[in-house]
């Protein structure tokens, strides 16, 4: 990790724990094993719904989108308000938006892929 991604845990505090991992060649952030957020390009990116997105309409908060094959595709996060990276109460209140879409997107939580643990090499011991 790198950069904003790094710091994510300490702004988001107050919400719990939160970690960033890589994925996309960006980051993806996680709270209680949901998906809540995204970094990009050092932006920080909020999981939005219906429900959530009025917050972000009033802040003109654009939307992550990211093009494929000539074809533009808008997803479900939105541009993260800068204030938030100074105010905790702030960071856990817009944090809390984000876990609840995440919660009402109806999707299971991410198991965290333990590593692959490798064999431990058998040593001969000789008397």
């Amino acid at each position: 990790m790198a950069g904003l991604a790094d710091s994510l845990p300490e702004v988001f505090e107050r919400l719990g724990r939160v970690q960033p991992r890589r994925m996309f060649g960006g980051h993806g952030l996680f709270h209680e094993g949901r998906m809540i957020g995204l970094v990009v390009r050092e932006t920080l990116y909020l999981k939005v719904d219906a429900e959530s997105a009025p917050h972000f309409d009033a802040l003109n908060a654009p939307a992550f989108c990211y093009e494929r094959q000539g074809k533009k595709t808008q997803m479900s996060y939105r541009e993260a308000p800068a204030d938030l990276f100074d105010d905790r109460e702030l960071a856990a209140l817009w944090g809390r938006r984000a876990w609840e879409a995440a919660m009402r997107s109806g999707q299971a939580p991410k198991p965290r892929r333990a590593k692959a643990l490798t064999p431990a090499k058998k040593t001969k011991k000789t008397p």
